[in-house]
């Protein structure tokens, strides 16, 4: 694939994680709302069960959507990437949304659910970066196998 096209390609794949992540934004919101003013949660604790929603939910989308082209064939690979996206993503967003919400909410004092969106937004890159190069990387088997050679 020639430079540009693999540009595209990258853009392509960047927006269409950037569609996962905002149905994941609005997960991880209601599941915060609902963790926190819901069932009286602290902030903490709610924001991790919060985040860990959406990185379930993310992924099962990134693999379908995002990287369809490089899906899971068999469940075992299905669950090893899925330990992976958990290890990586998941440790990239639980641990920065604890950093930054205990910043933002707590010594700052912003409300709960905008300094969720600013730590969300500040997040996103580490986790494509994470995802395309680790979690979903190029040499994974296809989605489909074909024909056994002859």
């Amino acid at each position: 694939m020639s430079p540009p096209a693999t540009r595209r390609g990258l853009l392509r794949r960047w927006l269409k994680f950037n569609l996962v992540g905002a149905m994941g934004v609005v997960v991880q919101l209601a599941a915060l709302a609902v963790f926190v003013s819901g069932l009286g949660l602290h902030y903490l604790p709610g924001t991790a069960l919060a985040v860990e929603a959406a990185v379930l939910h993310n992924f099962l989308w990134h693999e379908r959507f995002t990287w369809k082209d490089r899906a899971s064939i068999s469940r075992g690979q299905a669950l090893r990437r899925l330990a992976r996206f958990n290890l990586s993503t998941g440790a990239i967003s639980v641990g920065g949304n604890l950093l930054l919400m205990r910043l933002l909410a707590g010594a700052l004092g912003i409300q709960y659910l905008a300094a969720n969106l600013a730590t969300i937004a500040l997040l996103s890159l580490a986790n494509f970066a994470v995802s395309h190069l680790f979690v979903f990387r190029d040499g994974q088997p296809p989605a489909k196998a074909g024909p056994p050679p002859a």
